[in-house]
């Protein structure tokens, strides 16, 4: 038989996992946002899976407001910096890509270049950038500003940042670095290649004070599904979160980024679309759904109608729990995270409660309950249907919930040829079958980089 299309696999981790109440949970550690030791044994774990990606998400601000609430559910509120984190994650895993979030609203791309090109190199080919504009007013004031630039302008930002950066990637061809004893040469420069930047933005002369990476450039990630976020995830991601909840409408989202590519000269399959799930395994179905019972009763509402809140930049703080939210409260349109945005005007359109609509919220990921079959069958379901490439699963509690995949429904994956046995190369490139790029300097590369 013929080998089956092969499911690519990502985790996104933040302490003890992913819902705002996991830190309540009887298997959690409180505290392990700054335990690095903690972040390690969670790598190890998903390795152990075969997983192809760890990754941090990130926000380069803390909440300064309505701290009473927020007490009761500090998400990125005590957490490391994810390029450090990293760093010091890498020595204890040895094939896992590890992958970060850094924001190009707020630094600069020579900092960034040299970041994940140092990290690259101390994992031996297993870095990704995830590019983000950011998505929250705290981290405008946290650089001078009253509020985030307009959503399209922090994209057009985004852009020419990502060109600088790659060719920051490019300032040295692969074989530049020869140190030759016998010469007493340790480079050669004419494979030496300057940056002459002149943007609207940026403007950069000069180069990166380090060798080509392993992986040529760092796996770029983004995650936006407005137009402009498509636009640019097109034009520049080899890795893409999804954000759709249906089979159909991740099915759309992968035909319409993926048909994007041919104007930016790319080829469809230098592309991988993972779709966003979260997963509660159990015995049984109603098991797992109990699982995921007990969470949501442990959750704050406050918690959760202050995220509501954040995300549909309306403070619904003032309305009653068990009643329908006024559609004339909801805003027509978002300069935040416009996939969430709708998800949150679509259930105030649904006629749910606000009680409801916090309970329910899940930032667009589909949640599955169910056995080890269960979750597979909707796994092979949405790759069979041409909805993704593959899945960033997010886990409600850590480490339990990814034990539990790790021992069920991997080796029911494995079981269906839907997902490797063992890992068959070693950098992050080689998991995911991304091209490595040629160097921009020299024959081809020009060709290549547009791939």
């Amino acid at each position: 038989m013929p080998q089956r299309r092969q499911i690519a696999l990502a985790t996104l981790v933040q302490p003890n996992g992913t819902h705002l109440a996991s830190w309540l949970a009887p298997e959690a550690q409180p505290d392990a946002g700054p335990d690095i030791n903690w972040y390690r044994r969670i790598a190890q774990l998903a390795e152990k899976g075969k997983f192809d990606l760890f990754f941090i998400a990130d926000t380069p601000a803390v909440r300064t407001e309505h701290l009473k609430i927020w007490s009761h559910g500090p998400v990125f509120m005590n957490v490391l910096e994810p390029v450090t984190l990293l760093s010091a994650v890498a020595g204890a895993t040895t094939h896992i890509g590890l992958g970060a979030t850094v924001s190009t609203s707020f630094s600069e791309p020579y900092n960034v270049a040299r970041m994940f090109a140092s990290l690259d190199h101390i994992t031996g080919g297993r870095a990704a950038w995830n590019v983000v504009t950011s998505a929250n007013d705290f981290a405008a004031r946290n650089f001078g500003h009253a509020k985030l630039p307009p959503h399209g302008e922090r994209y057009a930002r985004a852009q020419e940042f990502v060109e600088v950066v790659q060719q920051l990637w490019d300032t040295w061809e692969d074989d530049a670095w020869i140190y030759d004893r016998e010469e007493k040469l340790s480079f050669v420069p004419e494979k030496m290649h300057p940056v002459a930047h002149e943007g609207k933005h940026f403007r950069v002369h000069g180069g990166l004070n380090i060798a080509r990476s392993p992986q040529g450039h760092p796996v770029i990630i983004q995650a936006g599904a407005s137009d402009t976020g498509k636009e640019l995830a097109a034009a520049t991601a080899e890795v893409v979160f999804g954000t759709a909840a249906t089979v159909k409408g991740a099915v759309e989202f992968y035909k319409d980024l993926k048909g994007r590519m041919a104007k930016y000269g790319r080829h469809p399959d230098t592309l991988k679309v993972l779709g966003g799930i979260t997963c509660i395994v159990g015995d049984t179905a109603e098991a797992a759904e109990a699982k995921n019972r007990e969470l949501q009763e442990m959750l704050h509402p406050a918690v959760g109608v202050a995220r509501v809140s954040q995300d549909l930049e309306v403070d619904l703080s003032d309305l009653p729990l068990d009643e329908p939210v006024p559609p004339h409260r909801i805003p027509a349109a978002s300069n935040h995270h416009q996939a969430y945005f709708a998800e949150i005007a679509g259930m105030v359109r649904e006629g749910l409660t606000l009680r409801q609509i916090a309970q329910r919220y899940n930032r667009s990921k589909t949640t599955l309950c169910g056995t080890p079959k269960q979750i597979a069958d909707v796994m092979e379901e949405w790759m069979e249907a041409g909805a993704c490439d593959g899945f960033m699963v997010t886990f409600p509690v850590l480490p339990t919930c990814l034990t539990d995949f790790v021992e069920k429904v991997v080796p029911e994956l494995q079981r269906r040829g839907l997902y490797r046995q063992d890992y068959t190369g070693t950098s992050l490139r080689e998991h995911l079958g991304l091209p490595r790029p040629v160097n921009r300097h020299v024959a081809g590369g020009a060709s290549a980089a547009a791939e």
